[in-house]
């Protein structure tokens, strides 16, 4: 192999070491966006002709403003989420096209004013992407998942959720202004 052969096989190797950690990245923002319900940014993570295929096969919806509405439609700021996805297993079928498994862990708590207020679902599942980059940018074209596991329990008066971003607290502290003296 000649010097040349091998600086461009070490610049390929490089950079799809770039792309997995591209990828990480909009994995994470598309995880949080659904968690702080920032649908733009959700968008921002999608491919145009984005496939879903959540719950088992159960919900399919085509691109991200379908998906979006759904989500906005069914996740009101009453119900606070935490979904993690580890374990990355992310390969590649062209310099543009890659795929990922993530094992993700859910967990979801229905707010005071909630309709299911009091219940708490917990769970787990594979999700399985399919991303593409478009002008130089990893997007997700396809996602899904199917459960491992979820199970649910409701909360008694003695279990409340004390803070959410998306209400102020109860009671606010005041906080007091040091008095600096020279």
């Amino acid at each position: 192999m000649t010097i040349e052969e091998r600086l461009e096989a070490l610049e390929k190797e490089v950079q799809q070491l770039k792309d997995v950690q591209a990828i990480k990245e909009l994995k994470s923002r598309y995880f949080c966006a659904m968690d702080t319900k920032d649908w733009e940014a959700m968008e921002a993570t999608m491919a145009p002709d984005i496939e879903t295929s959540y719950s088992d096969g159960k919900l399919v919806f085509h691109g991200p403003k379908e998906i979006t509405n759904y989500l906005a439609e069914t996740m009101p700021k009453t119900e606070i989420t935490l979904h993690q996805g580890h374990n990355p297993q992310i390969w590649f079928e062209s310099d543009t096209v890659a795929y990922g498994k993530w094992y993700l862990q859910d967990d979801l708590l229905f707010d005071k004013g909630d309709t299911y207020e009091g219940l708490e679902i917990r769970g787990s599942a594979i999700y399985t992407d399919k991303y593409v980059k478009i002008d130089g940018q990893w997007l997700i074209q396809d996602t899904g998942y199917l459960r491992i596991f979820e199970e649910s329990s409701q909360r008694d008066a003695t279990h409340r959720v004390r803070i959410s971003m998306f209400r102020p607290a109860t009671k606010k502290k005041k906080i007091a202004k040091r008095k600096t003296t020279k």
